[in-house]
């Protein structure tokens, strides 16, 4: 990878997906955050750049075409987003619930962020449950729509929404609101490290917990870096 200051962090991660854990490990946001440079996000997170710099040059640059997702078809990619990522929200979303509530009700007395990581569970799962629901209905099809337009080379039925920039606003609020719970929620679990003596349902918990933010910042970002601006792109240069 060509890696400098002035490029993106969501550039570096759209070219290798590798990089991501690379930028988590100096904890640095990819997904939400990854619009602004490297030089930006070093300042912000006081990295040191030479330091990144090392780790990143260091990243196996051989890419499989299971992971480029920046070559895919986005039709293939929004369905690879529902069937991959929407799929493991739905299927972990009713365990987490069961874990925390479990947990905070049973050690929120001695544990006390245990009942704030509880709400906070709750929040995010009737968040994500409408926000993928308004991507799988009306958002993705539209972005289909695009994809068969121009395919055919004919110009696409204007949407109500007007423009694809609006829904995607909205969907890129609710993903950077999602990614500020699990902020909250790492910073009270002490990044996901149960006490010595937790029980198994504690333990299982946060590493429940961290499973699902390592997936939901790798959903975030195929949407943001990847899906939604080459949607927008697509749109116009059809209209």
């Amino acid at each position: 990878m060509n890696i400098s200051e002035q490029i993106t962090v969501a550039e570096v991660v759209t070219e290798n997906i590798k990089a991501a854990h690379i930028f988590k490990k100096h904890g640095i946001d990819f997904c939400c955050g990854g619009g602004i440079t490297i030089e930006k996000a070093c300042v912000k997170n006081n990295v040191d750049y030479s330091s990144l710099e090392k780790d990143l040059n260091a990243v196996d640059s051989n890419i499989p075409n299971a992971l480029n997702y920046d070559n895919w078809d986005l039709s293939f990619l929004a369905d690879h987003i529902v069937n991959v990522h929407h799929k493991y929200v739905e299927e972990a979303i009713p365990l987490l619930l069961q874990y925390a509530a479990k947990v905070a009700n049973v050690h929120g007395h001695h544990y006390k962020e245990v009942i704030e990581i509880n709400k906070l569970v709750i929040d995010v799962a009737k968040e994500l449950a409408v926000h993928m629901k308004k991507e799988e209905l009306i958002l993705f099809p539209f972005i289909k729509q695009l994809v068969v337009a121009e395919k055919k080379k004919t110009n696409p039925n204007p949407p109500h929404f007007e423009t694809v920039v609006n829904p995607i606003e909205m969907m890129e609020d609710e993903h950077e609101n999602a990614g500020d719970i699990f902020k909250r929620i790492a910073e009270l679990s002490n990044d996901y490290t149960p006490p010595e003596e937790a029980c198994n349902t504690f333990k299982a918990l946060y590493s429940k917990l961290e499973e699902f933010e390592q997936d939901l910042h790798h959903h975030i970002h195929l949407e943001n870096n990847i899906l939604f601006p080459k949607t927008i792109k697509l749109e116009k240069q059809l209209r």
